[in-house]
């Protein structure tokens, strides 16, 4: 798979319209199925040198509008790898302790460890997409000179933006690389989701009726995922922006991006302990009665 043709490049303006939500590539059901299993089998084979090694943590990002299929790309993508070294984080509405700290703070304190993978289910991003969609959320957060939505303009999203950036490249240079993913998902696929989700018993827990309420913004997010795909994607700290009306798709691609960045690594296994020890301990283990 050409993933290049899935990334939004640093430094360029970039415009969802250049991103096609059914794209995939030559790919079918069958064949993107049968890849989803190789790079499953794969994953699960590199998680373990990847532990072992213990000089890097990824953290992989994933946003999307509602119903785009992030829970299944986890459910799917991740189901090879050994829990222990694997974390998922959400991130709902802030809490008050969240607020009384800056906004990076709740999402500082869930980054993974050396040798782990974490997964943020949502993040610090929505802090520069439904805080920008609605801007009166911000107010919570109590900032200096900031008390009233007057005052939140364009320079507010530049330093936000910044902030984010800064934060991504601490911790990338730190040992944490990171792989963010924007699922594009159609508004007419969109709609045939929540209808599914309504017509089918089992799904109807799925529906919320704030969907309905921020699908009425889909114009006005579609401009905020283009602002924060601009602004944020660094060749430290990359988005790709996935097809995502084909679930079978952004599984599989979202898979063969994770394992590509793992084998570019160079893991390795620790080195064993003196061969001498080594022999002698199995001396002593075999000669126990």
């Amino acid at each position: 798979m050409d993933i290049k043709k899935l990334l939004a490049k640093p430094g360029e303006k970039i415009s969802l319209n250049n991103f096609d939500p059914q794209y995939v590539e030559e790919y079918n059901k069958e064949t993107s199925k049968k890849a989803l299993r190789k790079n499953k089998k794969e994953l699960a084979e590199i998680q373990e040198m990847f532990w072992a090694d213990d000089r890097y943590s990824l953290l992989i990002i994933l946003q999307a509008p509602d119903a785009a299929g992030k829970d299944g790309v986890i459910r799917h993508v991740m189901s090879g790898v050994n829990p222990q070294g694997c974390k998922v984080s959400s991130f709902k509405t802030p809490n008050k302790t969240e607020l009384d700290h800056n906004f990076l703070w709740r999402h500082y304190i869930q980054l993974p460890e050396r040798g782990q993978i974490g997964i943020f289910n949502r993040s610090h991003y929505e802090n520069v997409l439904i805080t920008k969609v609605h801007p009166e959320y911000i107010l919570n957060e109590k900032l200096p000179d900031i008390d009233s939505v007057d005052k939140i303009n364009d320079k507010f999203w530049e330093k936000r933006y910044r902030q984010i950036n800064d934060f991504e490249r601490e911790i990338f240079e730190n040992g944490t690389h990171i792989l963010k993913f924007f699922l594009n998902v159609s508004k007419d696929e969109q709609k045939q989701r929540f209808l599914d989700r309504l017509n089918e018993p089992d799904k109807n827990w799925k529906f919320s009726s704030g969907d309905l309420v921020e699908r009425k913004f889909w114009d006005k997010y579609r401009k905020t995922y283009e602002e924060m795909l601009t602004n944020t994607s660094t060749e430290y700290a990359p988005w790709y922006v996935i097809p995502a009306d084909h679930k079978w798709f952004s599984r599989m691609a979202i898979g063969e991006i994770i394992v590509k960045k793992l084998r570019s690594l160079n893991l390795r296994f620790p080195e064993p302990e003196d061969p001498k020890k080594l022999e002698d301990a199995k001396k002593q283990l075999e000669s126990e009665k």
